[in-house]
């Protein structure tokens, strides 16, 4: 499904995925407990960086990767009912192969 949000520079648009939750015992944790998620589904690339020569820096993610982000970087908003970040391309911290 495409978004109709284009990050700028050297952001990337991800979608939060929820972590799957397994309780022994039939503890329910309420949403204000929960940790934020840091997996996440890369949505949309921003425009890119440039080196000091003016040549474009890639991105080393691309629309569908799954990454890891860091906890509390990047911009949390909602479009649509959906949730989602923007996050700095320095704030993923590694993709899920």
């Amino acid at each position: 499904m495409a978004v109709n949000i284009k990050p700028l520079g050297d952001r990337v648009l991800v979608e939060p995925l929820e972590e799957e939750e397994v309780h022994e015992g039939g503890i329910i944790i309420p949403d204000t407990a929960k940790e934020k998620p840091q997996r996440a589904k890369v949505v949309a690339l921003g425009t890119g960086k440039k080196d000091d020569e003016g040549k474009k820096i890639p991105f080393d993610v691309k629309v569908g990767d799954t990454v890891l982000t860091s906890k509390y970087g990047g911009t949390e908003i909602k479009y649509e009912g959906k949730d989602y970040k923007v996050l700095n391309a320095s704030d993923i911290l590694a993709v899920f192969k």
